[in-house]
């Protein structure tokens, strides 16, 4: 088959990487890609992957066979939709739901009503508009600190505020809703109550007819600095498998969230072909939903997809053809972990272009690039760099070998946590 990867980051490399394994990959193309995934595959800079046009061109002129779409963007946007309303291209396989699924990661209050309306436990919420300002902040006065404030649109990741003051919940409020904050992502905002626990992720592959696979669970470090501090970023580092999720919490969360969330896709006639990232936390009541995701999470796709050993592509296949639940998938038993170096003053101001040295095929250690361009020199190309990914019969195992490995590495700026894992 040929495949088409759209994305540049972590996750796309990532992604591409487990394709470039399978026996049923003949030709791959990452769009635009990076440094990293041009070692596996084609990149192609010039390709817009928010131009659904211009990807279903390359598509027919490539015969390709496969589209995985790696970010949120495209898959909000309806490149989905646009790409199978092309006769000739009938038989492709998108990895990724259409626009109207989508919507689960596009609006929160969208999410929220789905949790709702299917009974899958979430934390109580309203929703508001400019028109109704003084409706929300009388909202805020019924809620306990923190203030939870989110911008019901895709806003890059920073569209979410944790508040300990009321008056400046109430503030930010008005500069999300009025102000226009988070431009139009935060034309509504959506006041959650606070929910205290421990985050993790859950990663389902489904099939758009009830079929499903799980993928291993990961947590993620978003925090900036060591021991959860500072600014929240894309995130810092992961690792799989979560020890806290037993066998107890396990079944919890797939009879309370998991199956629901699938059934009720098909239910409300929500076409649906490919990942759904559960963003979850446990509650002194048990998982509740924090939010959902259309796509894989980055860094956890670092650690998640290393460890799977059945092939992606006959994965993606049974996708396409409404079979999942005839597949049996397998995972490395393995610890994974992955460390993310980024760029000096992320997450906020930085500069690109910083020559990478020391990169080199570890022996214990997988390194995908998340942020680099390819010349000359390998170089800086965004916040986050690259991640460093190891196995090990322990977290503490894993750690030590991405940390010998990402101490080899060096540019101008470089920085990482040097504590992921520390709260488990």
């Amino acid at each position: 088959m040929n495949v088409l990867v759209l994305g540049s980051g972590g996750r796309e490399h990532a992604l591409s990487y487990k394709i470039k394994e399978s026996k049923k990959c003949n030709n791959l193309f990452i769009a635009p890609g990076n440094a990293g995934t041009g070692r596996l595959g084609t990149n192609v800079h010039n390709l817009a992957i928010d131009d659904s046009k211009a990807v279903g061109a390359f598509v027919k002129s490539n015969s390709i066979d496969m589209v995985v779409v790696g970010p949120e963007g495209p898959l909000v946007a309806g490149i989905h939709d646009e790409l199978k309303s092309d006769n000739e291209l009938s038989d492709l396989i998108v990895v990724g739901p259409r626009q109207a699924a989508a919507e689960l990661e596009g609006s929160k209050d969208f999410a929220k009503k789905f949790m709702m309306r299917h009974h899958i436990p979430t934390a109580l919420y309203q929703t508001f508009t400019k028109d109704t300002l003084d409706s929300g902040q009388a909202f805020l006065e019924t809620l306990d600190a923190p203030y939870v404030l989110k911008a019901d649109g895709l806003a890059a990741g920073k569209g979410v505020l944790i508040i300990e003051d009321l008056a400046e919940a109430k503030q930010e409020l008005k500069n999300m809703l009025v102000d226009a904050k988070f431009g139009d992502a935060s034309s509504r905002v959506v006041i959650e109550e606070f929910l205290a626990g421990i985050e993790f992720s859950i990663f389902a592959l489904t099939d758009g007819q009830g079929g499903y696979v799980l993928l291993p669970e990961a947590k993620d470090y978003k925090r900036i600095g060591e021991g959860d501090t500072g600014l929240n970023t894309g995130g810092m580092g992961a690792i799989s498998p979560v020890p806290f999720f037993g066998d107890s919490l396990r079944e919890k969360t797939i009879k309370e969230i998991i199956e629901p969330t699938i059934q009720g896709l098909v239910k409300d006639d929500l076409p649906y072909q490919g990942f759904v990232f559960f963003g979850l936390i446990n509650t002194e009541k048990g998982p509740k939903v924090i939010e959902y995701n259309v796509r894989l999470g980055d860094p956890e796709t670092e650690v998640v997809i290393p460890r799977l050993e059945t092939d992606l592509i006959d994965l993606f296949i049974a996708m396409g053809n409404g079979t999942l639940d005839q597949i049996e998938i397998k995972f490395n038993p393995k610890t994974a972990v992955t460390v993310m170096a980024v760029s000096g003053g992320y997450p906020g101001a930085y500069e690109k272009g910083k020559v990478i040295t020391g990169l080199r095929d570890f022996e214990n250690t997988m390194v995908f690039h998340a942020g680099t361009a390819s010349g000359a020199e390998i170089t800086t190309a965004g916040g986050r760099v690259m991640a460093f990914t190891s196995f090990g019969g322990s977290k503490e195992e894993a750690l030590e070998k991405s940390y010998a490995a990402l101490n080899e590495v060096c540019y101008e700026g470089i920085n990482y946590r040097k504590d992921i894992g520390f709260d488990l």
